[in-house]
């Protein structure tokens, strides 16, 4: 199916279909079901393959047990009280999104 009928069924754009397909946007649970329900497939086809809770969030398991120790850790607090507090803010919150978007 080409985007430009995906798009027609669900009821939107053709480039909204592509900003979803790149990753620029975010599906909605609802826009998701109506992706789902064009294409005639469930909403679990979209979830195949990933892997399950059991195995443990990724990123707890990228974050060293001793973040103090950690020489790479210290240096990036000691850069970040470096900048301005006002650019701090901000880049804090984009830490933020980066790591919900991760």
């Amino acid at each position: 199916m080409t985007q430009q009928k995906l798009a027609e069924c669900v009821g939107i754009k053709f480039q909204q279909i592509q900003k979803y397909e790149t990753g620029a946007n975010r599906v909605s649970a609802s826009r998701l079901w109506d992706i789902a329900d064009a294409l005639e497939v469930d909403v679990a086809f979209f979830f195949e393959g990933l892997k399950s809770d059991q195995d443990g969030p990724v990123e707890e398991q990228s974050i060293p047990t001793d973040m103090m120790g950690d020489k790479e850790a210290m240096d990036l607090v000691r850069s970040y009280y470096a900048i301005p507090e006002n650019q701090r803010r901000r880049l804090f919150e984009l830490a933020r999104v980066l790591s919900d978007v991760a």
